[in-house]
């Protein structure tokens, strides 16, 4: 699970065993280690109804509505889940996306469990 943070918008990427576990109503965590000793950590998880997120000082928790996250994992086309959360300072935007490979390759980099690039196949 890939993470990326620009202001107010918090997006993930799965690959296709990260799907895959999600759909079965497995948590993901990840987590990145600084030298210091801090951890920060992000977590996807299946909410019972309502999506939402919270932020603990060092550990993002997203929770998307169960029956969204199985409906974007069964289906192969559908690329993303977008969710806008109500914040004090506007929104709080969340997009979960399927990791697709590269259009050019990198060096070392292991692209065997990501989905198909649609701009690949055009």
């Amino acid at each position: 699970m890939k993470i990326r943070i620009l202001d107010n918008a918090i997006r993930l990427r799965l690959d296709r065993s990260e799907v895959d576990d999600i759909a079965a109503g497995q948590a993901l965590t990840a987590s990145t280690h600084f030298p210091g000793g801090q951890v920060f950590g992000y977590q996807l998880t299946a909410a019972a109804n309502a999506s939402d997120a919270v932020f603990d000082g060092s550990t993002i928790v997203l929770r998307i509505a169960q029956a969204t996250l199985l409906a974007w994992a069964a289906d192969e086309h559908q690329v993303g889940i977008r969710e806008s959360l109500p914040t004090a300072e506007g929104n709080l935007e969340l997009l979960i996306e399927k990791d697709f490979e590269c259009l050019e390759p990198r060096s070392g980099e292991d692209r065997s469990n990501r989905f198909a690039n649609p701009k690949a196949l055009s």
